[in-house]
């Protein structure tokens, strides 16, 4: 028995304890459920850009719903900790709802991400906590030379005091938002999704007790702690480096990135000395989002079962420089955060592929793709901001291939479907698409990249992409071939201002291609009836596909 287990009341048994898990578990679905059906903007309604997660009453993450991107823990983890500590616990009541974002004083990780969170009371005493995170595709066609320019900040404050609604707060934080009214609604959906919460677990205490609900808490976190450290332990111990260059649209020259991971029994150590100064643009990544980033790598590589929870924690250290792009300090510009987080995970998988080639996998595209549109529509007469995130290549396995246009890593959210886009937006699709030899070659090819083709059917429409990879490509393992860059051109008389921003007109095209992924193992040893496959889906090109065959030392066919 690992020495952090509890010791749990009579008649709490291992399928007791499992049952309460699964009853936290479909709480946190229902909340996002909950907030999803009920939201009104397109980026949660329909992009499902949101999650959901219960605590225990110390700030312990118990559960998260599996839909939720794992960026989004990032934005989680530290706000009932920050609640706590700016509030005494005299004031917090029954019937508070607490809304946070800034990443230095609120544990956010970049300002759009907006945390709504209460406390569950039973019999008087907080026995839990339920938070409710939406991105509010808000706070477009600002700068990103420190976090003063990228939105509103707020630190936890009481959004409902006891039941009463603070309005005089809502009204100053709309009035600093572009799309007042669906940055209300979707507020309102989201303490919908809490008061989910708040019912169904007052259920469950009912039904098993408060003694046992914590006692079961306690136990779920030293089970999903014990398993983490059986599986670290399977691993070769020793130290483990890599590194990778980095590029966005805001930044001039490449960043290299690096990582030195040690593993020394049931236990890992990251540490990122080394890395750059923070900068002034978005890309820079608070604490939060570090760890975040490098407790979902984990959990990927040693087991995908284990409950998302704070027992995962434990066994790991993780070292940073302040001030650096990895650990970055006020008042560091952080929105595009996403992008380098990515690159984190990327890391990780380089610096271990000797050590585990087996639950690697090969560099994906290495970005969360953001588009950003923003404007006056003039045929609905109103002000829109839209906002989405474009998948791009996964990286081939060690068995099989990569994906073709998925979220990978830290993001998860769904595309929006076309049909919606261009209803609410003045904006038309003119092509989406896979992009055919996107994926690096190898044994098990790279995922492919995606072509989105978007006109302009308003002027002064004010565009910019948050992106990675234009520079560089993403690499394959053990003989694998790199993925194509990413790439993003303006149509004839669209001129770019600067770093990814431009002012577009009615007629004007952006083709935004996002990059594939690396392969996996040598192309000589790719199977001759998966290439034929590629070759008629139109995911290869002849010229590829003979390159295939050379490989293999045979003469150059084509079909």
């Amino acid at each position: 028995m690992n020495a952090n287990a509890v010791t749990v009341p009579i008649g709490l048994d291992p399928v007791t304890v499992e049952v309460i898990g699964a009853a936290m578990s479909t709480i946190v679905e229902e909340m996002s459920e909950t907030l999803v059906k009920a939201a009104f903007s397109p980026n949660i309604k329909e992009r499902r850009d949101c999650t959901a997660s219960l605590f225990d009453a110390a700030g312990q993450a118990v559960a998260q719903d599996e839909g939720g991107s794992p960026l989004h823990l990032g934005s989680l983890m530290g706000i009932v900790t920050s609640i706590r500590s700016r509030f005494d616990d005299d004031q917090i009541l029954e019937g508070d709802v607490f809304i946070g974002n800034d990443p230095y004083t609120g544990g956010g990780s970049h300002l759009p991400d907006i945390v709504l969170a209460t406390p569950i009371f039973v019999e008087g005493t907080v026995v839990a906590w339920a938070a409710t995170l939406a991105h509010h595709a808000d706070f477009g066609d600002r700068g990103h030379a420190h976090i003063y320019q990228e939105a509103i900040r707020i630190p936890p404050l009481h959004l409902v005091r006891a039941g009463v609604a603070q309005d005089e707060l809502l009204q100053l934080i709309l009035l600093n938002c572009q799309v007042p009214e669906e940055r209300e609604a979707d507020l309102r959906a989201q303490e919908a999704a809490l008061r989910v919460a708040v019912t169904r677990f007052g259920e469950l205490c009912q039904r098993y007790g408060v003694a046992t609900i914590t006692a079961a808490s306690d136990e779920l976190l030293n089970y999903t702690e014990r398993r983490t450290r059986a599986a670290i332990a399977d691993f070769p111990d020793g130290e483990y480096e890599f590194e990778d260059l980095f590029d966005c649209p805001e930044l001039d020259d490449e960043l290299t990135l690096k990582i030195r991971i040690v593993i020394a029994g049931d236990e890992m150590h990251f540490d990122f000395a080394g890395n750059p100064p923070q900068v002034r643009a978005s890309i820079n990544v608070v604490w939060t989002g570090l760890y975040a980033s490098v407790y979902y790598a984990v959990k990927t590589l040693i087991d995908p079962d284990i409950d998302p929870n704070a027992g995962l924690y434990r066994p790991i250290r993780i070292d940073a420089p302040r001030g650096s792009v990895v650990n970055c300090q006020a008042p560091a510009a952080v929105n595009g955060r996403s992008e380098t987080c990515q690159r984190i995970v990327d890391l990780i998988m380089g610096a271990l592929a000797d050590a585990v080639p087996t639950r690697v996998t090969a560099a994906s595209n290495g970005a969360n793709t953001g588009v950003h549109f923003s404007g006056r529509d003039p045929e609905r007469s109103r002000d829109f901001v839209y906002l989405e995130t474009i998948g791009g290549g996964s990286g081939a396995r060690s068995t099989k291939d990569g994906l073709d246009g998925v979220q990978v890593h830290m993001t998860n959210t769904s595309n929006l479907p076309v049909e919606s886009l261009e209803t609410e937006y003045p904006l038309m699709v003119e092509a989406y698409e896979l992009i055919d030899d996107s994926g690096g070659t190898g044994e098990f090819r790279g995922g492919l990249g995606i072509r989105r083709r978007v006109r302009v059917e308003a002027d002064d429409i004010h565009f910019w992409l948050d992106t990675s990879r234009q520079k560089s490509q993403p690499w394959g393992l053990f003989g694998g071939g790199s993925g194509a860059s990413a790439t993003c051109v303006l149509s004839e008389g669209a001129q770019p201002i600067d770093h990814g921003y431009s002012v577009l007109k009615t007629g004007d095209v952006v083709s935004i291609e996002t990059a594939g992924a690396g392969g996996y193992g040598e192309p000589r040893d790719r199977d001759e009836t998966s290439v034929e496959q590629d070759l008629r889906d139109a995911k290869i090109s002849a010229e590829t596909a003979s390159e295939y065959v050379k490989s293999r030392g045979s003469e150059t066919t084509s079909e």
